[in-house]
């Protein structure tokens, strides 16, 4: 009543702090409504935000399958322990207290004293892991601050990738081990090991930040391809990644955890390789030696569909997962063997005498070689006039003059035979054909791994040398000097001649499809036969190279002859390319192109070996070796499409 009655007299000054008090009560309630009532909701959802972290899941990656549906690329579960923080609470405030009983500390000490408790208990309880495991297991006081202060709502990886029997062990004791759980992953395996590990690549951890992470707090460990069918089909193979929320309490522990959105797996990806064959072509590779450096490619000459591509040395890609071992990465950097390198597609070498089957088919064309004349040899062939010219060396025939017809220059491989004719065909009919051929260009395989190689045209050289000379036709006739092919263009060339001038795009992935198959989403296949240049040669020309072809194999003084099989009429032709260093010999590139059966080609078989000892020698045996595995495979079914011959 006091108040009352001093208001109801007339004193200014107190009725002005009133009304000011009171408006000051008025604003806070308003505030007050708008905080508890208005924002209730904003703020609701801000401290429900606050409380969760998004993780994000990588998907199951999807497999990579040869033509029969054999995994070449697989996953498998992968088990580890992991270590949940939050349940080792009251491990971290007991080891603390005990730490701090009965003494004062500053605030940084007992900082300090808290995290080396935590850390205490959680090194104790890894060693106890690894003594369960049998197996030394350390955690650094570096690595577990970095969790606890960056990921401390996700468990804490402890021993990866546990084999049945330490899973077996961890399983019996691990009730014994407190905060400890079981985890499985997807693990990346390659079943059979450096079977086509070129053709199929491998991956390597892939921490990159992508902008799709800007929507999460953690990404699980990811993985991506490297080279190969991994890298180019990566977007496809890796999926779409899931969503998982973790409810965290106000020091960060994991409170629960619940999938938002689940991983959609990766798409597989069906090659048109054939296990059984690329198996039998990689072991008659290495039956040349255990050091050997080469190619294998076999191809359906019918519709370019690749059955086997091989390159020697080759590499595990079960060694990069999920990291490579620093004396593994060593041996893979080797600078002779090189086993990381695709020879079969990012090699380029001269080709030698198998390039005769070129000059020879330009010649037949230009109808500057008549297949029944005879030319006669000297034993070499005269470039320029004596003392200044040079001869060029014909070993046909032991280098003793010798008469040649087409045939019989082939099957023998006369240097003196297709330089002669090649001077008078010309050097731009011949580099007219390379082109129909398209040497010197990219095949287009997927795998990441190609070159084009080099075709010394009259433009290519005047911006680098000065002209073009005789030499360099004589050197091109032979498949010397600066002229550079991959094993899988030799391959093309040789179909396009077996199978009636037509130039293929080389097929090496039939088709992507759904990882389930009763999904709705439909597989996109990749067609077999894609044209993409003719030759334009007669059929009669074609015969009569492969007559030639044939006789490499089957006469008895032919220098293919030891490709030869029963029951399949092989066409061959070898070569040997000499490596030069200034005037001096130092190495040779060894060939066999071939293509079978004769009459009714199918199949084309190249062999390239780095320092073979010559065509004949090294690769037509290897040759053999793979004919012999295409006739077992042709009995069972699974490489003989039902396909009639492209025209």
């Amino acid at each position: 009543m006091l108040i009352v009655d001093q208001l109801r007299s007339k004193d200014p000054t107190l009725r002005v702090v009133t009304i000011a008090i009171l408006a000051g009560l008025a604003v806070l309630a308003a505030g007050l409504f708008h905080v508890q009532v208005l924002s209730a909701r904003k703020f609701k959802a801000s401290q429900v935000s606050q409380s969760f972290r998004t993780v994000r899941i990588p998907a199951i990656r999807g497999q990579i399958l040869d033509r029969n549906r054999m995994a070449l690329a697989d996953n498998r579960p992968a088990y580890q322990v992991n270590l949940y923080l939050e349940e080792l609470r009251p491990y971290f405030q007991s080891t603390y207290a005990k730490a701090t009983a009965g003494k004062r500390y500053s605030g940084p000490e007992r900082l300090r004293l808290g995290q080396l408790a935590r850390y205490h208990v959680v090194s104790n309880l890894v060693h106890a892991v690894g003594s369960t495991l049998d197996q030394g297991l350390t955690l650094s006081e570096d690595d577990f601050r970095t969790h606890y202060e960056q990921r401390r709502a996700l468990p804490l990886p402890v021993a990866t990738d546990l084999e049945q029997e330490k899973l077996a062990r961890f399983l019996e004791q691990s009730a014994t081990l407190p905060g400890t759980d079981l985890e499985a992953q997807p693990a990346r395996i390659y079943p059979f090991g450096p079977t086509a590990a070129h053709v199929v690549g491998y991956l390597r951890r892939d921490d990159r930040y992508r902008e799709e992470d800007g929507e999460f707090h953690y990404r699980l460990p990811d993985f991506s391809g490297i080279v190969g069918i991994e890298r180019v089909f990566d977007p496809e193979l890796r999926g779409q990644p899931g969503m998982k929320s973790v409810l965290v309490n106000s020091l960060g522990y994991r409170q629960s955890e619940s999938i938002w959105t689940p991983a959609d797996p990766g798409e597989n990806v069906v090659l048109t390789i054939d296990l059984a064959l690329q198996q039998a072509a990689e072991r008659a590779l290495q039956s040349a030696g255990p050091y050997t450096r080469g190619a294998v490619i076999v191809m359906d000459v019918r519709n370019g569909d690749l059955l086997a591509l091989v390159s020697a040395p080759a590499f595990d890609p079960n060694q990069f997962f999920p990291r490579i071992r620093q004396d593994d990465w060593a041996r893979l950097n080797d600078p002779v063997m090189l086993p990381l390198v695709n020879r079969a597609t990012a090699g380029a070498y001269a080709p030698g005498s198998i390039f005769k089957i070129v000059v020879g088919l330009a010649g037949l064309e230009a109808g500057t070689i008549h297949p029944e004349e005879r030319y006669v040899s000297p034993g070499y062939y005269q470039l320029g006039q004596p003392p200044r010219g040079r001869r060029v060396r014909d070993l046909a025939e032991g280098g003793r003059p010798a008469e040649f017809d087409f045939k019989k220059a082939l099957k023998l491989s006369s240097n003196a035979y297709f330089i002669h004719h090649g001077m008078i065909l010309g050097p731009d009919k011949l580099l007219a054909l390379c082109q129909r051929l398209h040497l010197g260009e990219r095949t287009g395989l997927p795998i990441g791994q190609e070159v084009g190689g080099t075709l010394p045209s009259r433009e290519w050289q005047a911006a680098r040398l000065p002209g073009w000379h005789d030499g360099d036709t004589a050197n091109l006739c032979i498949g010397q000097g600066y002229l550079g092919v991959t094993p899988i263009q030799m391959a093309v060339m040789t179909a396009a001649i077996a199978n009636g001038g037509t130039v293929f795009w080389p097929r090496l992935v039939s088709r992507i499809e759904p990882r389930h198959p009763g999904s709705d989403d439909p597989a996109r296949s990749f067609p077999a036969g894609r044209v993409r240049n003719r030759l334009g040669a007669s059929r009669a020309n074609l015969e009569i190279v492969h007559r030639a072809m044939l006789a490499d194999v089957e006469d008895a003084d032919g220098t293919g002859r030891r490709s030869a099989v029963p029951g399949m009429r092989v066409c061959g032709k070898t070569g040997t390319a000499q490596i030069t260093k200034g005037r001096q010999v130092v190495d040779h590139t060894t060939w066999f192109v071939s293509f079978a059966p004769y009459g009714e080609p199918r199949y084309a078989v190249v062999v390239m070996v780095e320092s073979g000892a010559g065509g004949g020698e090294t690769c037509a045996p290897i040759a053999r070796q793979v004919y012999e595995a295409i006739v077992r495979e042709e009995k069972q079914g699974s490489i003989r499409p039902n396909l009639a011959r492209h025209p």
